[in-house]
Parts: C-alpha cells; structure tokens; sequence
C-alpha cells in the first residue's frame, strides 16, 4: 500500500496572520509593563519624602558596614559598633567642613581682590576695539543692571525663603536617612532571613540572590568611586597648589565630592577650579589648570577606573551619562547623584532575569531558518523541516497549489494558534493501493 503524503509548506496568507499575531500578543504584554512602570514611577514620585532618605540610608551603609563588621566579629554587640561607626564618620565630616570653612575663610580677600582686578580688566578690554564702550556707557550698563536688580528684589526675596525651605527639607532628609543607616547597619543582616521566611523558600531564594548581588554592586560602586574621586582630588589639588591658585584645597575637596556624580560632578568641578585661576591669577594660569585637569581626568578614564573599579558596573558611557541627566533633571542634584547606583542595580536585575532565562530556555528552538539571520543573532540556524513526510496536521487549510499538475494535488497551510476551523477531509485525500 502506498501512502500519498503533502509538503509542509506554510502559505503567505498563515505566515502574515501569525506575524500579526504575535505582535498583538507582545504589544499588549509591553503595554501592560509600561503601565505598571508608569504607575510605579507615580508611587516613587509621590513617596520620594520616604524613598529619597532610604536611598541615601543605604549608599552611606555600604560605607558604614565594612568597618561595623569588622568590629562585630571581634565581639562588639551590633547597636554599639554601629553607634560606634555613625559617630566617627560625622565627627571625621564636621573635621573637614571645619577646615574647609577655615581655608575659604582665609582666601576669600585674596580672592576678592583677584575679582576686582579681573573687572577692571573686562571693563579695559571693553573699553577698547571692537566694542569701544567708554566709561560712561560702562556707568551706565552697571546702572541697568542695578536698577533691574532693585525692580526684582520680591522676586528674590521669594526664591530666598524658598531655598530657605529647600534647606530645612534637605535637613529633614539628612537626618532620617542618618537614623535609617544606623538601623540597616546595626540590624541589616537579619533582612534576607526574614525575608526568606516571609516570602517562602523558592521566590525568597531568588530574592536573596539578586538583592546581595545588588547590594555588592552599590559596595563595590561606592568604595571604587571614592577611591577614584580621592585620587582625581590629590592629584588636581596638588596642581593647584604648584601652581598657586588660591582656595587650592577647598577646590580639591569640591573635586572629591563632584567625582561621585560622573562624567557630569567632574566637569563642574574642574570647571569652576578654571574659572577661579581666571579671575585670580590669569589667562596663562586658567590654561595651565585646565591642562591639568583634563589630564587628570584622562588618567582617572583610563587607567584608575579600570583598575579600582574593573567590571563591577558594566554600563556603558552612554548609558552613565543618559541616567545622570535623567537623574537630574528629574530630581536635581540628589537625582544626579543616585541616578548611576539606580542603574547599576537595575542592570543587575535585569542580568540575573535573562541568566534565569538563559537556564530553562534553548537558543535553537527560536533560531531562524536564514543563516544570515542566524549569523547575524549568533546562533546556528534552525535545522530544515522535511519536505514531504507526514500528512498535515488537525487544523490544517487546504490551499491549491499554482504549479500542480492535476487539482488533487494540495498544499497544507499551518495554523498553529487554531484561528481557523478544521477542514473536513476530501473524498480524494484517501490511501490508494
């Protein structure tokens, strides 16, 4: 008995259906993710007074922790070393803003007069070709200017007291997130315990992986960026000081705290250390500075973040620089700062999402036919289907062939998805002996 078989050949109008298809389903799944980070987003923004203390809580206890633990496994009890640790790292802080406040206190008239002498040579080069502004007109742009400023005088006085209000927030917020990295330090490594037992076994171990991935992510981001930071601080302040640019060790200690918020806190600090060498000592000074600092800055890019901070991030510059400006913008210079860490997390989640994936997964099943597809995806392309050794199969639509030779001759055209209705058998799709 001889078995007449059909190809399984796919026809246009099959191939068209399920590609429609399959962009309807993933539309509304990606629509449905973008809703729920749309509505996140809201809850974040509108619980930022509580978010924005537990987000610094925890960059100041990757900090803290090392030393707590330190002290921990020599016998301390957890709330003394932690107590212990808080208070020397603020007593170490009030020491530097002490000594800052003493060194801009002692350069503030060098300064100012390096200011004045700056003025007056802005007003001579005005003075001369092309502008040819004399003194009187020189007089009376100052007065404009005044006069604008005295006509504006509530307008400042409102953004006075608004900063005035911006300043007792930012103290409110200093100091829960101080008290809040007192307790993640004295308490934290009872967390992943509990919540273990409070979100079971299986989803609490996949918790507790990702969230000490996380948290050895924003340790390692932390303590590498800060010794980057120290050395871009050491080696631009000590350019400073050769050179003798007044207020060189606030300017250091203005590039150690810039150098947290990247590509963006190095910019403005070195571009504030030219500007004071402007007006202090010169043209030929503002150009030696600037000189140095973009040397520094070469060097911290190429060889001292590789160094200190190897891997630990994988992002790329591109996207560093998209989230600090997203950051900022968004939430100012708190955002700019905490925009990278953010990301840094985010991306570790992600990765250990896909490497979840990549274990119960196989490449091949969703490999293309065409190898350059495949080439191009990097991984080897599918296996070709038979050409003809099974009947179609339930569901299947007759369609007619434009090259048979006889009209019994079929080709099958899969529905896979079921959309169509099963077509009955015909009289002439029979065995034939």
């Amino acid at each position: 008995m001889v078995t007449t078989t059909q190809p399984e050949v796919r026809g246009r109008s099959a191939a068209i259906a399920d590609g429609l298809a399959f962009m309807a389903r993933w539309s509304l799944r990606l629509a449905l993710i973008g809703l729920g980070l749309a509505l996140l987003w809201w809850l974040i923004a509108r619980l930022w007074v509580i978010v924005m203390p537990v987000l610094l809580a925890m960059l100041i206890t990757t900090v803290l922790n090392p030393p707590a633990n330190w002290m921990r496994r020599r016998g301390a009890p957890p709330a003394f070393a932690a107590a212990v640790v808080l208070v020397g790292s603020l007593l170490v802080l009030a020491a530097v803003v002490y000594f800052l406040a003493t060194s801009i206190t002692g350069g503030v008239s060098e300064l100012a007069s390096g200011a004045v002498a700056g003025l007056q040579s802005i007003q001579n080069w005005l003075a001369g070709p092309p502008l040819n502004l004399g003194a009187t007109q020189f007089d009376a742009l100052l007065q404009q200017v005044t006069q604008r400023l005295q006509n504006s005088v509530t307008t400042i006085a409102t953004g006075v007291l608004s900063g005035v209000g911006t300043f007792a927030s930012l103290v409110v917020t200093g100091l829960l997130a101080l008290v809040l990295a007192f307790l993640f330090v004295k308490d934290g490594g009872l967390f992943l315990p509990w919540l273990g037992r409070f979100v079971g076994p299986r989803v609490g171990g996949h918790l507790c992986v990702v969230l000490g991935k996380v948290w050895d992510t924003l340790g390692g981001f932390i303590r590498g960026q800060a010794l980057v930071s120290l050395a871009d601080a050491i080696l631009i302040g000590a350019g400073l000081l050769i050179v003798g640019i007044p207020l060189a060790l606030p300017l250091a200690v203005l590039t150690f705290i810039g150098g947290f918020i990247p590509i963006v806190g190095a910019i403005f600090a070195g571009a504030v250390a030219v500007l004071i060498a402007l007006v202090s000592n010169g043209f030929t000074a503002a150009l030696i500075v600037l000189g140095i600092v973009l040397l520094v800055q070469q060097v911290e890019g190429n060889v001292l973040q590789p160094i200190l901070q190897g891997k630990s991030l994988n992002l790329h510059a591109a996207v560093v620089l998209l989230a600090v400006t997203a950051g900022g913008s968004l939430y100012g210079i708190a955002g700019a700062f905490l925009a990278v860490p953010i990301t840094a997390a985010g991306a570790v989640v992600v990765r250990y999402l896909f490497a979840q994936v990549d274990r119960v997964s196989d490449d091949e099943a969703d490999a293309p036919a065409d190898p350059a597809a495949a080439d191009a995806a990097g991984v080897p392309p599918a296996p070709e289907q038979p050409s003809a050794v099974r009947p179609g199969p339930a569901g299947a639509v007759p369609e007619p062939r434009p090259d048979a030779p006889n009209p019994e001759q079929l080709e099958l055209a899969d529905d896979p998805d079921g959309l169509l209705p099963a077509a009955k058998p015909e009289p002439h799709a029979r065995d034939r002996t």
